[in-house]
């Protein structure tokens, strides 16, 4: 894997997280995530729900709202189709939905098959009523994402941070 040039970003999530209030986390295990999906397991204050599929994050984050919590939803971009439905009960509830997805399909990808929707995200979630904040460096990533939940918790919308394949770092085989 080609790593990001500074990864401090991962661990200073978290921090942001615990800034907004997050007391919810819904994810699909994710190497891009794996960092902080492990602080917030080890976090008594937060609750951790692995998804069978990222359709389940929708329902889970405002029932989280519904019942006094704030959710943050952490998922790939290849899952973000299976959200698209889902993002009805969002809208027609008016429960904001806070999401931070690392991107596939972008700088370096190895797999052509994460290539079709990693191209296709931002225009997908904009034509479902997303707002859509991108972070395109690492220095990008606590300032879009921290802006990205306070927006979506004020707001009560749906509101996606998306980590740029080139932050992440991408997978390299020989």
């Amino acid at each position: 894997m080609v790593e990001a040039a500074d990864p401090a970003w991962r661990d200073q999530l978290y921090d942001s997280l615990k800034a907004l209030n997050i007391e919810v986390v819904v994810y699909v295990p994710d190497a891009g995530h794996a960092i902080l999906i492990d602080r917030c397991l080890k976090d008594p204050e937060i609750d951790c729900f692995p998804l069978v599929n990222e359709f389940e994050a929708v329902g889970i984050s405002v029932g989280a709202w519904l019942g006094g919590k704030r959710a943050c939803t952490l998922i790939q971009s290849s899952g973000i189709g299976n959200t698209i439905n889902a993002l009805g009960l969002a809208h027609s509830t008016g429960a904001p939905f806070f999401t931070i997805a690392t991107m596939r399909g972008e700088w370096g990808e190895f797999n052509g098959w994460q290539t079709p929707m990693g191209q296709a995200v931002p225009k997908v979630l904009e034509a479902a009523n997303v707002v859509v904040n991108r972070a395109e460096t690492a220095a990008d990533v606590i300032p879009v994402t921290e802006a990205s939940g306070r927006l979506a918790f004020q707001s009560y919308l749906p509101v996606f941070t998306l980590i740029s394949q080139r932050v992440t770092g991408a997978k390299i085989f020989k």
